[in-house]
Formats: structure tokens, sequence, C-alpha cells
């Protein structure tokens, strides 16, 4: 029997550390075939010299995968993607994968957004595509090296709601083989809206005044513009039917204030940084077209909104 070829697509912070756990399991037991996909620098680096993980899990050691591609369309019979690219290549990356996966190719984004699915779902209409949310702290320390900090990553997902009886226990065996904590759940809708109400307000609250996450907890403006964003975000979940706790906007406070005071938020690094990308379409945008979809008014995020459009193109 054939190997299951898994493939990681995207080498950033959190195709990194998964990508690192999945191979350096694989080169100790060889049950998979694992392939990264990374373009330029990080796609030399990755091929001359392996994958290389800083984190209090494994020190510092290095991995190689099976094979490194600079093309997706290079890509043999993928079996599983572990699709870990930013939010603005999401369309593209899914275009360019048409041309590779087959009927029974799961795909797994690797992103934090409450549109991910749907968004990947336009472009490959009966794909198998697990929702999921992620938590993990790490990024790229330089080319082809993740430096990851505090817990270990967790990836929350669940059954595709258009092929809810599809077999993909072969999947979470090789999660669990690689030590990667995971909920796998019939229905992850909950808990990827909790996640994207956090990222979201304190995204863009700490991109619009270019603070912190201790800042937004404790400056009376800064937290009344995050909680407000968050009371928008309840509205539209509870307008889709998807449970989110009564007392989620104390919760993800308590959260927020347990991180270090000066911790900065990747969206705000993004913006204020001039990067040419940014996350706010998966932020903001996504809040104003489910508002505009639902009839709900979101002032709050359409606000903070274009004033980050505003920062961006000044």
């Amino acid at each position: 029997m054939d190997k299951k070829h898994i493939v990681i697509i995207g080498l950033g912070g959190v195709g990194g550390y998964f990508g690192f756990k999945i191979t350096q399991n694989n080169e100790a037991f060889q049950q998979y075939n694992i392939s990264f996909v990374a373009r330029g620098e990080t796609y030399k680096k990755l091929k001359e010299e392996g994958l290389t993980l800083i984190s209090p899990e494994h020190r510092r050691s290095k991995t190689h995968p099976d094979e490194v591609y600079e093309h997706i369309k290079d890509i043999p019979h993928p079996d599983l993607i572990l699709v870990c690219v930013k939010e603005y290549d999401l369309e593209r990356v899914c275009t360019d994968l048409k041309e590779v996966i087959n009927k029974e190719t799961v795909l797994l984004p690797m992103m934090n957004g409450v549109d991910i699915y749907e968004r990947m779902r336009k472009v490959l209409p009966d794909t198998i595509i697990l929702p999921s949310c992620i938590y993990i702290a790490s990024h790229i320390k330089e080319k082809g090296v993740i430096e990851h900090k505090g817990k270990g990553g967790k990836i929350i997902f669940g059954k595709d709601p258009l092929h809810p009886s599809q077999d993909v226990s072969w999947v979470l065996s090789a999660l669990d083989e690689s030590r990667i904590d995971f909920d796998f759940k019939d229905n992850p809708s909950s808990d990827i809206w909790t996640k994207f109400t956090f990222i979201a307000s304190f995204g863009l609250v700490t991109a619009k005044h270019n603070s912190s996450m201790g800042k937004v907890c404790t400056d009376p403006l800064q937290k009344n513009e995050a909680t407000e964003i968050m009371k928008e975000i309840e509205l539209i979940a509870h307008k889709k039917d998807i449970f989110l706790a009564k007392d989620l906007i104390k919760k993800t406070f308590e959260k927020a204030s347990t991180f270090p005071f000066d911790t900065p938020t990747s969206i705000q690094l993004d913006i204020n940084s001039g990067k040419e990308n940014s996350e706010l379409e998966l932020f903001a945008g996504a809040i104003i077209r489910y508002g505009k979809e639902l009839g709900i008014e979101v002032p709050f995020t359409q606000k903070i909104y274009e004033d980050l459009k505003a920062k961006i193109n000044s």
C-alpha cells in the first residue's frame, strides 16, 4: 500500500511549527511521504538545510521533509494538505490547488478566520475541507527557522459540513502520532467564532492605536472600542445560530490579560510597519460583509476599518 502524502503549504510560524512536528515524527517512523511548499529564499534554505524549530518542546533541532517544492503545481498526489498561508494568498493558493488535488484529498486550513471555510469552498466546491482554528505563539526568526514560545500549539477542527460522513480517521492518527494537540468535533463553529472574537477585536484596536494587548485591557477608550467590536461579532454569530458563551466578552479580556502587557498583534505590526498586506480584510472585512448580508449594523468595526484603511494609504 502506498504511503499517504502529507503536504504543508506555507512555512511561517504556524506551518513551520506543525510541519516540524509532523516531519520530525515521520523521520523516525517513515509512515508517510512529507512535502513542504515554500517560495524564494525559504525554499532554498529548506531544500539545503531543512527546517529548524526553536521551542521549549524541542530545544533547537532540525528536521528534513522527503521533498520541498517551490510551486503548488508540482505536488504529486496529495492526500492531506495543511494550508498555512496568509489569508490574502488564500484564493490564489486554492486556485492553484485545483490542478493537483483529487476527490479524496483532505484540506486542513491552518488560519484563524470565520470566513476561511466559505472562501475556500467558493474556489473548491467539492473538495473535503475541515473547518478549524489554531492556537500557537510562533513566528519566523529567520528563513527556515521558526521560534515557538509558551504552550504547545493546538488545532481545533471538525467535519466538513458538505461531507460529514467522510472518514478522516487517518488524519487524526497522523496528528496524534506527531504528538500534536487537537480536538476534533462534529461542529467546531463555536470555537472558531470564539477565537475570532479575541483576535479580531484586539488586532483591530491595537493596529489603530499602535498599542499592545495590555493597553487595550487597561485604557478606557481602547477597551471600549474592543468591547463594541466584540458585541458586533456576537450579534452576527447569534443571527447565524452559532453558540457563544454568555460571558464571552469578560472571558476574552481575562484571556488577554494573561499575556505580557506589551504583547503586540500581527495585524498591528504589519500595518504600523508599512507592510503591503495585512489581515484587515480577514478581521474587519469579514465582520462588515456578514453585517451587510444579515442586515446588522456594525458601526464600530466600520469606523476602525476606515481609520486603518486611511493609515495604510497615508
